[in-house]
């Protein structure tokens, strides 16, 4: 045979059976039924049927006799099925050996950043590493990341962690309320706020250095201590009482019109803004590099100011 027509031999295509038929016969084979297999594979009967027809027309024999509701192999088909399996095992071998497992990264992050700014730009991140899974861990507890408690944690304060920190926005406070409760006893100043409940949460300082720094003192109000930033948000919304709300997480509601903001916003300060903290061997990570990066770029499109801010 001259070199010219074995070099064309090679480059014919080969003649397989579609592969769907394939897999329709061997999930038959070894599942026994065509309904089984074809819950299997997520299609009707009649397409289990039609994949078959097609395999049996393409190899000029049958490979299933009825037996009651099952499907029996014929003695060609049994042959044919063993090699079908093996060839699949094959092929799930080598994919196995050749595919880049996803890197997975765990997140410690409080609820209220997750819910509120995290999780609606997640998407985001996902279309530009989709070789990356991120576990989410919302929690008020500081995990230990250098025990690998999480490989990234996102934390609000001062950033003074034990671990390697960045900056990630520093926050905006303003008190916030629902339009129900400002159209029943409206606010305009700050002796206003005498009689109202000041809903709190774990970081009670806020009020206090909010008042601090706009030159004054807070009047004698019931205060509502809540654990959960997500809970004092949500009582604000139900007109419970004035939140001090973190501009990060209510700007959207705040365009809405769910909340009003009708006191003087606290310039941003670095006592209260989000870190990223990492363990000191995070540096050779390249996936906990990605998403630290993307975060940064993430809050640097997503900064915004209040309209009246003290300084």
């Amino acid at each position: 045979m001259g070199w010219g027509l074995y070099d064309a031999q090679m480059r014919s295509p080969r003649h397989l059976p579609p592969l769907l038929s394939l897999r329709a016969f061997e999930a038959i084979g070894r599942l026994g039924t065509f309904r089984a297999a074809a819950e299997e594979l997520l299609i009707t009967q009649s397409a289990v049927s039609h994949h078959i027809r097609r395999l049996e027309a393409d190899l000029g024999l049958r490979l299933f006799e009825k037996v009651g509701r099952a499907a029996q192999l014929t003695p060609a088909g049994a042959i044919y099925c063993a090699e079908v399996r093996r060839g699949f095992a094959v092929i799930e071998a080598a994919t196995a050996r050749v595919r880049v497992a996803p890197q997975r990264l765990k997140v410690s992050v409080l609820p209220s950043f997750a819910a509120n700014w995290l999780v609606q730009r997640l998407g985001d991140f996902q279309s530009k590493h989709p070789d990356i899974e991120l576990e989410l861990d919302p929690t008020l507890r500081l995990v230990d990341v250098g025990r690998g408690e999480a490989d990234v944690a996102i934390r609000y304060g001062d950033g003074r962690w034990d671990y390697p920190s960045q900056l990630l926005m520093a926050e905006t406070l303003m008190p916030v309320v629902s339009p129900t409760l400002q159209e029943g006893r409206p606010i305009t100043c700050l002796a206003d706020l005498a009689g109202h409940t000041l809903l709190a949460t774990s970081r009670s300082e806020e009020w206090a250095v909010w008042a601090q720094r706009a030159g004054v003192r807070l009047p004698a109000s019931p205060t509502l201590q809540l654990t959960d930033y997500n809970i004092a948000l949500q009582a604000a919304l139900d007109g419970r009482g004035v939140a001090l709300g973190r501009l990060t997480l209510i700007a959207d509601r705040l365009a809405r019109g769910e909340l009003i903001a009708p006191l003087p916003a606290l310039a941003r300060s670095d006592a209260f803004s989000y870190w990223i903290v990492t363990s000191a061997k995070a540096e050779a990570s390249t996936a906990i590099n990605a998403f630290c990066l993307w975060l940064s770029d993430a809050a640097h499109k997503g900064r915004q100011m209040p309209l009246t801010v003290i300084q």
